[in-house]
């Protein structure tokens, strides 16, 4: 599993709201499942509302997300 960071924005209502998020998954096709079955899920966004301007694997150390901080932590 690896640490990703997305970058992009939601349509809200009549607005667009950016978001900025930090998850863990086994590859990129699986990280975009996840963000979109995220937004879908607490948001009730299509995924055809859900705009990612960016995707990128990061360092899981640089993330504070619990999640990520739990799934990498040395025990």
């Amino acid at each position: 599993m690896k640490a990703y960071r997305a970058v992009g924005s939601f349509r809200a209502r009549k607005r667009q709201q950016e978001f900025t998020l930090d998850f863990v998954a086994s590859d990129e096709e699986d990280a975009r499942h996840r963000l979109y079955s995220n937004f879908g899920s607490r948001h009730g966004v299509p995924r055809r509302f859900v705009n990612i301007e960016s995707l990128e694997e990061i360092d899981p150390s640089e993330s504070t997300a619990p999640t990520v901080v739990a799934h990498f932590r040395s025990d």
